[in-house]
């Protein structure tokens, strides 16, 4: 057993709020007990806080970490199949390195989970993963595969493959593309509802092809939608309504000049990456004001960083300015901890201090939105994986 004692908790559950002197309980990878009065049994390991903040590993809900490696050019960018717009079958666990340096400066900023999957040149892009961001083998780090399907909409597909004379020239055809992809997938799901086994399957093109949309339109995991302008977040939420999905606007860059129609559709947002040029004209309008306009408006928002666009390490900094210009601070927390976690759909395992838990944990000498606040200490599944020397004197 381990005990974190001393600490200033911010458990971002709230019943239990922030715990101004309380220790967090863990065993083996999961958290017993949060509290003022715990007790902490004999041979306990204990660390203590010093008083500093507790708060649980920090979450980002968008990035290309690993699959589009820093340091390496060409060869290690893997991010997207740019020779067919329609590759859902493309799993991004195949090509995510952990060796990435980006995945070393994650956890020393305490981000402690990430949702990675492909980019944004193919109207469908292929599966995203939840991973823990600690380990050398993706798949001890895998949470949740496949998480999400990644589609995209606007300027990335229509300069992809417009440039070369190629369909989808125009939104008219992203739209129409992933209009009948989706209709052909429904229809082979429902003349094929159970999942056949290898070397069993009647088509074994057609499973490999539509088969992964089971989890899609079965509602376990939700089209993960790259909009940034107003008009491709409409044309997103238009077409999930006529096939009954569940989707994030990722990016969501002129969400702000559509609020009440996200807040009616009920789907969650994905904001960012703010910490970045505006290098393209539907990125005109991106400013960090928008999180909160959105939060204000009774959306669930998340920051993201779009690593490596803006780098992962940044993702504090990132909900920081968006909470300096109108972002609350409790939403400015909750956007990289249990927003996150509940958008990726893995708010029962992360995103807050709560007894059963995974013990994901980061202590911070001062606020994590102040410039020289520092980590302390982070904790993936129980176990140290980044200290500073601050801490262990």
């Amino acid at each position: 057993m381990v005990a974190v004692t001393n600490a200033k908790i911010v458990t971002m559950e709230e019943e239990t709020g922030i715990i101004e002197r309380g220790s967090v309980l863990i065993e083996d990878d999961h958290i017993l007990e949060v509290g003022e009065d715990v007790l902490i049994p004999p041979g306990c390991v204990t660390i203590d806080a010093k008083g500093n903040m507790l708060l649980p590993g920090f979450i980002e809900a968008h990035c290309h970490m690993g699959i589009t490696e820093e340091k390496k050019g060409r060869e290690g960018d893997d991010c997207n199949e740019c020779v067919d717009p329609l590759t859902p079958y493309l799993r991004a666990i195949d090509a995510i390195n952990p060796m990435d340096a980006a995945f070393h400066n994650a956890v020393a900023a305490g981000i402690t989970s990430a949702m990675i999957g492909p980019g944004s040149a193919n109207v469908v892009g292929g599966q995203f993963a939840f991973l823990k961001t600690h380990g050398r083998c993706i798949d001890d780090m895998i949470r949740l595969t496949p998480a999400a399907m990644k589609v995209a909409f606007g300027e990335n597909p229509k300069m992809n493959y417009g440039m070369k004379d190629n369909s989808p020239y125009t939104r008219m055809a992203i739209a129409a593309m992933l209009r009948k992809e989706l209709l052909t997938a429904k229809n082979y799901i429902e003349n094929n509802s159970q999942k056949p086994e290898i070397g069993k399957e009647k088509d074994a093109e057609k499973e490999f092809r539509y088969g992964c949309y089971r989890e899609v339109f079965s509602g376990k995991i939700p089209l993960k939608v790259h909009a940034h302008r107003a008009d491709d977040i409409l044309t997103a939420i238009r077409i999930a309504g006529e096939f009954n999905l569940d989707i994030t606007l990722d990016h969501c860059s002129e969400g702000h000049l559509v609020a009440e129609e996200i807040k009616k559709s009920g789907y969650p947002a994905i904001v960012g990456p703010d910490l970045a040029s505006r290098n393209k004209i539907e990125v005109q309008n991106m400013a960090f004001k928008t999180a909160g306009q959105l939060s204000k408006t009774g959306i669930t928002v998340a920051v993201t960083t779009d690593h490596p666009v803006t780098l992962i390490q940044s993702l504090p900094l990132c909900a920081a300015l968006a909470v300096k210009e109108g972002l609350s601070m409790g939403a400015g927390l909750e956007a990289i901890t249990i927003a996150a976690a509940k958008i990726c759909r893995m708010d029962h395992k992360v995103g807050s201090i709560r007894s059963g838990k995974l013990a994901d944990l980061v202590l911070f000498r001062g606020h994590p939105f102040e410039t020289f606040s520092k980590v302390l200490f982070t904790m993936i599944d129980g176990k140290i994986v980044y200290r500073d020397a601050e801490m262990f004197l």
